[in-house]
């Protein structure tokens, strides 16, 4: 029986661009039709009322850790414990719960991107500094993105450019921004970094609170051969100039394609995606990968990451993070399942697709999912017929379809609504973004 490219587009748009449907949502989508729920999906205007319910978060400067013998130093690594749990269950709880899921989303991306773990800085206020700017710039202007993220504490510190000086010059920041953030591997020589490490010299970052200032005595203030151009390049100026080169935009649609359609086939060349990011606008180059045909092509299949499983089963539930019995059991699971926001593993940021199907990975998984069932809202199953609530689950949960076998094992549960959500929850079919 052939895919309903209706319901499998509609789906994408849902798990892909956003975190997962709320109950309701992927029925009034289908009777909508693709093209309208893309629309509302990035047209979405005016205040987030869903982000109105969390409370605003406070994370302040705790300045330099007490010395060892300092009876303060107990409760400030307390204090500094809290304020990174707390930072960490903030973002989920604005995955969960915003409106215009599309920014929450492309924030997510941002942060793999750009990946920069708290636990070298240790310190939750650089994190969130960073947070807000790709918060600012997720749907924006690349351009401005990395003129930003250049002047960014956390990314500075995790990659060493407080290190780099004229007389000792430090290349980790450099070949990063090349490789994995603006280019792409293969399109820069050795030559390349080490000029680039000389125009990003001069930043010193305050590692308590992010805040970056520039020494012009640390900065090479010489002429760089960046790609075949010198000049007297720094780093607002060398990033503009990555930016603009013709690779740029092929990486960044690479990037996203392999993000949010597929991490098995590589992106057509010459399509409408890349051209759509020519003027390096995000929003366009995502709006022009979820209107290609791409999005009606059953072979492009992504499984969730762990955060992006969590988020759709508390927005499909009704779950709000902050307010799960016991916020250490939260972070344990993720931690479980290898994927905290704000800590990810490397520069490199997290693996994807099959990475996350481990039999380990499906144990937690489960502890995860029945701890969560336990907690959650079931009543649109609940108060479903037997007769109703296979198709409806799907339904709730935006599933294109059912296996033969998961149907099989679904149907066999219907009396349960708790134990047909778990199952659900756990499938290949909700696992795998079709």
């Amino acid at each position: 029986m052939p895919v309903d490219t209706n319901r499998l587009e509609i789906a994408r748009l849902f798990h892909r661009f956003g975190f997962g449907p709320r109950p309701g949502e992927f029925a009034k989508a289908l009777a909508a039709g693709p093209a309208l729920t893309r629309d509302k999906l990035f047209n979405n205007t005016g205040d987030d009322e869903g982000l109105k319910k969390i409370p605003q978060l406070v994370i302040t400067d705790l300045g330099q850790r007490p010395s060892p013998d300092d009876a303060q130093r107990a409760s400030y690594s307390m204090e500094l414990r809290r304020q990174s749990n707390e930072l960490t269950t903030w973002w989920l709880d604005r995955m969960v719960l915003a409106d215009f899921s599309l920014q929450e989303k492309a924030t997510w991306f941002w942060h793999g991107h750009w990946a920069t773990s708290i636990k070298k800085l240790n310190f939750a206020l650089p994190m969130y500094k960073q947070h807000q700017t790709l918060q600012k710039y997720a749907l924006g202007n690349f351009d401005q993105m990395v003129t930003a993220m250049l002047d960014d504490g956390a990314l500075q510190f995790w990659l060493d450019g407080q290190e780099n000086t004229a007389k000792s010059p430090n290349e980790n920041l450099a070949r990063e921004l090349m490789e994995l953030f603006t280019l792409g591997v293969g399109r820069y020589s050795e030559t390349d970094v080490k000029e680039l490490s000389r125009a990003l010299t001069g930043v010193q970052v305050s590692r308590s609170n992010g805040n970056v200032t520039f020494k012009k005595n640390r900065f090479d203030s010489g002429s760089k051969t960046i790609l075949g151009v010198s000049q007297n390049f720094d780093r607002n100026s060398a990033g503009k100039f990555l930016v603009s080169q013709p690779n740029s935009q092929r990486f960044i649609s690479e990037r996203i394609w392999f993000r949010y359609m597929s991490s098995q086939f590589p992106l057509p060349a010459n399509t409408k995606i890349e051209s759509a990011f020519e003027g390096r606008e995000i929003k366009s180059l995502l709006f022009a990968l979820a209107s290609s045909e791409a999005m009606r092509d059953s072979q492009y299949e992504l499984v969730k990451s762990p955060v992006e499983w969590f988020v759709a089963v508390c927005r499909a539930l009704n779950i709000t993070p902050s307010k799960l019995t016991k916020n250490s059991a939260l972070l344990n699971f993720l931690n479980k399942l290898a994927q905290v926001p704000f800590d990810p593993p490397n520069v490199g940021g997290w693996p994807t697709d099959s990475a996350w199907l481990s039999s380990a990975s499906a144990q937690f998984r489960a502890s995860f999912a029945t701890w969560l069932v336990a907690q959650g809202d079931l009543s649109p199953i609940e108060n479903l017929s037997t007769g109703e609530r296979v198709q409806k689950t799907a339904d709730l949960l935006g599933v294109v379809e059912w296996s033969a076998r998961t149907k099989a094992a679904l149907e066999g549960n219907v009396k349960s609504s708790k134990r047909l959500i778990l199952l659900a929850i756990c499938s290949p079919e909700y696992l795998v973004s079709a």
